[in-house]
């Protein structure tokens, strides 16, 4: 069985020198963050040489008005602008840039991107939900149990989750790190819930102090709309038969994790790829809920920029558990940039690059 391509290592100082390896970026535009990650490529998948990862909360109020706002705008431009400026400086040789639901479902999510275009030099792609789901079981077809028979990848984001029932035993898992393609990955049926953790946290708001039921009514409204998906019933018996596992990846997930672990400060190290048992997921919520905001934001993993909407995330993976019950959840700090770069990397027909030709534009998306 050959190895599944993976990212390895931290990320490395200096830039590519001459003759050194190429370098890959992928940004991800998501409805809560803006994140870049720069890497080359390496025989068993690639080794990160820059990570860049801002709060943005470019879907703030977007659930109330149809619409990104100016602030929202404002502060994704400036991480995208740091983006632009570090893809350049690595002077990539193949860039793909994406944006999610923040962007799909804002009446100016295109003009945005029109803007971003104009002011950074940067293309981003609105992809769509079945292209995000993919990638991100790309990003994690390491953390896989290939022991196990099917697994169920969560990836909660801001505006959106998407969930996709991956059969272990069928092929497209095992192909060569440059072979490797996130379309043909044996995913039986996927699912694009438009609930994240921001759009929930402004759907069911907490103040000062969560009133009575508020967690469950969260669990709740995410359960009602997962339930109402038939088309991964044939994968059913798998599940209830615990010969199928989760792979988790959001922040609210790993900050579970990292809450779990009681860790001083976060370690990705330690929090990517760990296992977490159903019973300790819901242990690590029960602690959270009996914490005010302020009191989250203390927690060495949560901080203040996700006290509000780490217990969302809690509530849409208690949700997933209790429709799909696995006993295991597998934690992920990786996801869709980490899909993107190997699909950039083991593309079947690259661009031929032309003889004297370097003037290509480091910040264009791949095609």
């Amino acid at each position: 069985m050959s190895e599944a391509p993976r990212a390895r290592g931290r990320p490395e100082s200096g830039s590519r020198g001459p003759g050194g390896p190429p370098c890959y970026a992928a940004l991800d535009l998501g409805t809560n963050n803006c994140r870049l990650l720069v890497a080359t490529p390496t025989p068993g998948g690639f080794r990160v040489v820059e990570a860049y990862s801002r709060i943005v909360r470019l879907g703030e109020g977007l659930t109330q008005t149809g619409r990104l706002s100016d602030a929202a705008m404002e502060r994704a431009m400036a991480a995208l602008a740091v983006c632009a400026e570090k893809v350049r400086r690595r002077k990539c040789v193949r860039f793909r840039a994406i944006a999610t639901q923040a962007c799909r479902g804002a009446e100016n999510g295109q003009r945005f991107i029109d803007r971003v275009a104009e002011e950074t030099g940067l293309r981003l792609q609105i992809i769509t939900p079945k292209e995000e789901a993919q990638l991100s079981v790309a990003g994690c077809v390491n953390l896989l149990d290939r022991q196990a028979e099917a697994a169920l990848v969560v990836d909660v984001g801001g505006g959106s989750t998407e969930l996709s029932w991956v059969d272990l035993k069928g092929s497209g898992l095992d192909a060569r790190p440059r072979q490797f393609a996130p379309w043909r990955l044996p995913i039986k049926a996927w699912l694009s819930v438009p609930i994240g953790v921001v759009t929930l946290a402004e759907r069911f708001p907490e103040g000062e102090r969560a009133p009575d039921g508020w967690y469950r009514s969260m669990v709740e409204a995410v359960k009602e709309v997962i339930a109402a998906f038939p088309h991964a019933e044939p994968m059913r018996e798998t599940f209830q038969a615990d010969r199928a596992h989760m792979v988790g990846t959001s922040g609210a997930i790993t900050s579970l994790a990292g809450l779990h672990l009681d860790l001083p400060r976060y370690d990705r190290n330690r929090v990517d790829g760990m296992w977490m048992t159903r019973d300790q997921c819901e242990a690590a919520a029960d602690r959270l809920i009996q914490l005010t905001p302020a009191e989250r934001a203390a927690q060495a993993c949560i901080g203040p920029d996700r006290a509000d909407l780490v217990l969302a995330g809690a509530a849409i993976l208690q949700a997933v558990q209790e429709v799909w019950p696995c006993s295991r959840v597998r934690v992920a700090d990786r996801g869709l940039r980490e899909g993107i770069l190997l699909s950039l990397m083991s593309e079947q027909k690259p661009r031929r690059r032309r003889r004297g030709g370097r003037g290509r534009r480091p910040v264009e998306a791949a095609s």
